[in-house]
């Protein structure tokens, strides 16, 4: 099966370019914008050679995962782009809804869950399945002429293998159990973007997004531990405020608000991280 888009993707002005394999579809995408791109195109492929997380880490995509970048040049302030990793965070979750039949993967019941869905949302840019991460979300941007900046917003989603060397719990698709392949999740990936951007609003839906999140977070009302620039901080997961920031409160009562870190939950939080 080739990678193709949703059709209500397709009506909606999107464009899909397909690889077999790349360097990076966040890089590949940012320098389609830099030489002209109008934006609203997905960038995918099965195989990443040079793939990245957050802060520079490494982002491994064998062959079968899936590598996903969304591409788009929107209006508006970079703060409120910066909130569309939420918007792709549950689009995907909506997509795993959709293509992994309900008997195959259980809800997880440990301290990075709270029982309620298959597939959960990890501040700020995880999706976890049974406790594990399954995928994470990376957004990049590059300003261009006339003031104007770029977004891409790139999905990587453990499909048939993960990594196994991570200092936290990793999982796939088929390690639990469902035979999803990258290209069916990908097309109800770009089904699912739609409904999560039109909430979303150009930002002005941010506040429906941000419940919509909460809906499906991990952790939430759990003990947590936040490393932030090689310290760490401790307190129970209360909410992420109208900005998308992570707030807890800590042993003393104090309400944190936290706008860039790692989070681990449960017995982690509990140890030294």
């Amino acid at each position: 099966m080739a990678f193709r888009l949703a059709p209500t993707a397709a009506s909606e002005g999107f464009r899909l370019e397909a690889h077999d394999s790349v360097g990076s579809t966040n890089a590949l995408a940012l320098e389609h914008a830099r030489a002209g791109d109008p934006g609203k195109l997905w960038v995918v492929s099965k195989k990443q050679e040079s793939g990245r997380g957050r802060r520079g880490r490494a982002w491994a995509t064998p062959e079968g995962n899936l590598a996903a970048t969304l591409l788009l040049v929107p209006g508006g302030e970079l703060r409120l782009a910066a909130t569309l990793g939420f918007v792709a965070g549950l689009a995907l979750a909506d997509a795993l809804d959709a293509v992994v039949p309900k008997g195959r993967i259980a809800v997880a019941l440990d301290g990075a869950s709270q029982g309620r869905n298959r597939f959960e949302l990890k501040w700020p840019n995880d999706v976890l399945a049974s406790g594990a991460k399954l995928a994470g979300i990376l957004l990049e941007s590059a300003m261009l002429e006339g003031g104007r900046f770029a977004v891409a917003i790139g999905i990587g989603v453990n499909v048939v293998a993960y990594p196994q060397d991570l200092p936290y719990p990793a999982t796939s698709l088929h390690a639990l159990g469902a035979e999803c392949d990258a290209e069916t999740l990908f097309l109800a990936l770009s089904d699912a973007w739609n409904e999560n951007a039109r909430l979303w609003d150009d930002g002005r839906g941010l506040d429906a997004i941000r419940k919509r999140w909460l809906a499906r977070a991990a952790g939430l009302g759990g003990e947590v531990a936040v490393r932030i620039d090689g310290n760490v901080v401790r307190g129970v997961f209360e909410t992420i405020d109208e900005d998308c920031r992570f707030v807890i409160r800590d042993d003393e009562g104090s309400v944190l608000t936290i706008a860039a870190g790692d989070v681990h939950f449960g017995a982690v939080a509990s140890a030294r991280v």
